[in-house]
């Protein structure tokens, strides 16, 4: 069917092949047809497509050397078709690879990169990776990279991050999640003088040392969000430099890190463009660490208290705070009622109150993809789309975001509230 499809559709500039556990896989031949045909590819997706190997990615590679976007997850081929990539397509921008089967683990892993396509790459993403550091020599050598996520790739990167930093100094976006680092490649990191976007998610060797040399010259720091994973590693003295050193701070989103009003009202006070704000599992912030907020934080709109020991009454302090404020959003903590919620709803029109107290989900606050995402930190907007993940164990948290994302939490609050007023009113008219 290739040869016929792509015969009518050889102007295609944007491809996704995505093969069935179940079914064959697309092939070397079917793959080297597409790339006769559409010579004009500029982006690739390519997911469990198990029977394409080596050559085939080679003799793509030839044919589409206008590619800009590649991504490829589930895949069998290895080193070797991704240095053809690389070597032949001289404008990609963009790189992201999950689980690629073909990777030898080991000291025998040949080295991925850079290749031509070193000079032109913005934006690499590794996620699952038995050998990533094997992707080295490609980070190094992209000297205009301005983005680099690493998800769960194993083995200890402290001394691949201190070559990185030293050679590619521009970056402006990490993300590192579930990852062997420590204080020292974090240092390393620091020499990214122009970063705005840090995430570390789950990376317990990390502690308030690396942060603070981090915090103190990176001072164009914007987006800041740690998962401490409930490691005590991280706290007030690395937000405190934060505070000092970053007054560009505008979102902060902290999950598993205890906080006081030490560190917060000095957030509060030094970053005054700090809109967006999370708290999620922290036990050390309560109703007097939400009131500083409602003092100090004059640029708020966004709040999200998630797995606190916060009650009504740091409710009502944001009835009277934060006078930027236009969304709210308490889950699971305890001591925030209906009640509650109804009268900041009654006392602040304009702002939107979501609160949801369930229990019913995991303890774990932590998103493994998304970090905050899954943790109902949702900052950014997103599309309007719904598509069906095909892994069962993702399905749950996806449609438990995309609840949310419809509001169908704040929903079943108001229900809630509402039967227990229904309940209590059948309940004296009887008496």
């Amino acid at each position: 069917m290739v040869h016929a499809l792509f015969s009518r559709f050889d102007a295609v500039t944007k491809l996704a092949l995505k093969c069935d556990r179940r079914s064959a896989s697309i092939g070397d031949e079917a793959l080297q047809a597409i790339s006769f045909r559409c010579r004009n590819l500029t982006r690739l997706k390519l997911r469990s497509c198990r029977d394409v190997t080596d050559a085939g990615m080679a003799a793509f590679a030839k044919n589409c050397k206008g590619l800009k976007k590649l991504s490829c997850g589930s895949c069998t081929f290895g080193a070797k078709g991704m240095n053809a990539i690389l070597d032949n397509c001289a404008f990609l921008e963009e790189l992201s690879v999950k689980r690629l089967r073909g990777i030898t683990d080991g000291a025998a892993a040949e080295p991925i990169g850079p290749g031509l396509a070193a000079s032109s790459l913005k934006t690499i993403c590794l996620k699952e990776l038995y050998n990533g550091q094997c992707f080295g020599p490609l980070i190094i050598g992209s000297k205009n990279l301005r983005t680099l996520k690493l998800f769960r790739c194993s083995g200890d990167w402290d001394k691949l991050f201190e070559v990185i930093a030293d050679r590619v100094t521009h970056m402006v976006e990490i993300h590192l999640e579930r990852l062997q680092v420590s204080d020292v490649g974090l240092s390393a990191i620091s020499n990214c003088l122009d970063l705005e976007i840090l995430h570390l998610v789950k990376t317990p060797e990390c502690t308030n040392l690396g942060l603070v040399s981090v915090a103190e010259r990176c001072k164009l720091l914007r987006k800041l969000h740690i998962d401490g994973w409930k490691a005590n590693r991280m706290g007030d003295d690395g937000l405190i430099a934060v505070a000092k050193n970053c007054p560009n701070l505008q979102e902060l989103v902290l999950i598993g890190v205890n906080p006081t009003t030490s560190s917060l009202e000095m957030l509060a006070s030094n970053c005054q463009n700090l809109e967006r704000l999370a708290l999620c599992g922290s036990d050390t912030v309560g109703d007097a660490e939400i009131s500083c907020i409602a003092a100090k934080c004059v640029a708020l709109k966004k709040l999200c208290i998630k797995s606190c020991p916060v009650s009504d009454h740091g409710m009502e302090a944001l009835a009277n705070g934060c006078p930027n404020l236009v969304k709210v959003k308490v889950k699971k903590c305890r001591g925030v009622t209906c009640e509650g919620a109804d009268w900041l709803r009654a006392n602040r029109g304009s702002l939107a109150v979501n609160l949801d107290s369930g229990e019913a989900e995991h303890p774990d606050a932590s998103a493994s993809d998304g970090g905050a995402q899954e943790n109902g930190v949702e900052f950014t907007p997103v599309p309007s789309q719904i598509s069906v993940p095909p892994i069962a164990s993702s399905r749950a948290g996806r449609s438990m975001s995309f609840k949310s994302r419809l509001g169908l939490f704040s929903g079943r609050s108001f229900v809630v509230c509402t039967l227990r007023r229904w309940s209590s009113g059948s309940s004296s008219s009887r008496s």
